[in-house]
């Protein structure tokens, strides 16, 4: 899950391209971007200095750029072209709604296990899923994997972003950065740091978020693109977005192209007008509230009903696989139901897992089995970019003196749920909201050791039965 879904905008960066004979596109991307979906054109016949000077422009930017361009590890990138291509793309889809120094570090591991798109199509998706763990959206990475096989199969990287919008997962942004850094293609990019220097340089006022205003600012990105410079000119847009034209404290006094900038020479004519009133800014969606219990169910296996040993490598944890589609996709969680609002309290939210594990599971705890412990936990808000999740978390542990095989009354699907021991899950990829509720479960039961028998949960035996 997503911790920080605002942060697209401290990025980017990549090795210079100085090759001989560029490729000039033949036409700019369409109006939206799978990429940057929160990004909208400027209004038709926007002038002015940038537009009377691009040369001028392009190589005082470029000059800053060669001088002042972060040390990052994508931009060291070494190899043929396809190896710059797999790296620029990595690096891309990780930025997205990322901060660079959150990306660095799973950039290099990443990189360090699967240093080509080879490597990386041979990998599975739990593989995948537990390497991205912590860096949300995860829908990226199901499309990065599946990006990867279908360009395997085709047998050679796409060199044109015409080419590479084909692949699965590449929008328009993630092509025209492929194609202009590793291939040196002119094609221009626009995200969110390049929409920022456009609205400023032009003094674009409008509403960045509507869809059909997103056509012109590609637009005059593509009449800005360094014809012989293509990948440097992007990453420099992105560059000076990312650091001196940031949204809320712009360096206006160390910009290179400060001269071209009508939002600061209107902000030096009029007070009441400032740089950062462009782009403007649009209040954000509500997001929505969503109430859901979640227990975790951990199997003691072997253990006397009175105490449960919190760190045993005998316990069990029960995760179930989420759908394949949707939000989440394929990931895996403790068992959760969604809840109403107004049936948030114990006794309703209890009901509700017990049908639903009970569905699932067709647990029959009076069996050869007992639930030793089932108390509440606490409360956990994790918000992704369109919901607000409050999870309401319970730990429940079943004693199964004929192991987890007798758990089931019918076979499961192997493929929906498993059971994982305690290192296990501790190492496996969990999303950051799953992640937290395992981390209040343990601090919960380390509250509970007593201190003559440290690693010892103390417990009495429950008769609650799941209904």
């Amino acid at each position: 899950m997503a911790k920080n879904p605002k942060a697209a905008d401290s990025r980017r960066g990549r090795p210079p391209t100085r090759r001989p004979q560029p490729r000039r596109a033949k036409a700019v991307p369409a109006a939206s971007s799978a990429d940057i979906e929160d990004l909208a054109p400027a209004v038709p016949g926007a002038a002015g200095a940038a537009a009377a000077a691009p040369a001028v422009l392009r190589a005082q930017l470029l000059r800053w750029y060669d001088a002042h361009r972060r040390d990052l590890p994508w931009r060291r990138a070494s190899g043929g072209e396809e190896e710059r291509a797999y790296a620029v793309w990595v690096s891309e889809v990780m930025l997205q709604q990322t901060r660079v120094p959150v990306v660095v570090g799973y950039y290099e591991r990443w990189m360090a296990r699967w240093p080509t798109v080879r490597s990386l199509a041979a990998a599975t998706q739990e593989e995948v899923n537990e390497m991205w763990a912590g860096l949300g959206y995860y829908r990226r990475a199901r499309f990065l994997l599946e990006g990867a096989k279908q360009i395997v199969e085709k047998g050679e990287f796409p060199r044109t972003a015409s080419a590479l919008r084909e692949v699965r997962g590449i929008g328009d942004y993630t092509a025209g950065a492929i194609a202009s850094i590793a291939f040196n293609e002119v094609v221009p990019v626009v995200d969110g740091n390049v929409v920022r220097v456009i609205s400023r340089l032009y003094a674009i006022s409008d509403n960045p978020k509507e869809s059909s205003t997103m056509k012109r600012f590609w637009e005059i990105a593509g009449q800005l693109v360094d014809p012989s410079r293509s990948g440097d000119f992007n990453q420099a847009m992105m560059e000076l977005g990312a650091t001196l034209c940031s949204k809320s404290k712009p360096g206006c006094s160390g910009c290179p192209v400060s001269s071209h900038c009508q939002a600061l020479a209107l902000s030096l004519e009029n007070p009441s007008v400032k740089v950062t009133d462009f782009p403007r800014v649009v209040p954000k969606t509500k997001p929505r509230s969503d109430f859901a219990a979640v227990c975790v169910v951990q199997i003691a296996q072997g253990l006397e009903e009175e105490v449960t040993d919190a760190k045993g490598t005998d316990n069990l944890f029960l995760l179930i696989k989420r759908p394949e589609e949707g939000l989440l996709a394929g990931l895996w969680e403790f068992p959760l139901v969604l809840v109403e609002e107004g049936k948030t309290d114990s006794l309703n939210r209890r009901k509700a897992m017990d049908k639903y594990l009970t569905k699932l599971l067709s647990i029959d705890v009076g069996w050869k089995s007992d639930v030793i412990l089932r108390e509440d936990v606490g409360e956990h808000v994790h918000i992704f970019s369109h919901i607000r999740l409050t999870m309401y978390v319970e730990l429940m542990i079943i004693n199964l003196k004929d192991g987890v095989d007798r758990l089931c009354k019918k076979e499961d699907d192997s493929t929906k749920l498993k059971f994982t021991n305690e290192s296990s899950v501790e190492s496996m990829g969990l999303t950051s909201g799953i992640r937290k509720v395992y981390n209040m479960v343990k601090a919960f039961k380390e509250k509970r050791l007593s201190v003559s028998e440290k690693g010892l949960v103390p417990t009495r035996k429950r008769s609650r039965r799941l209904k």
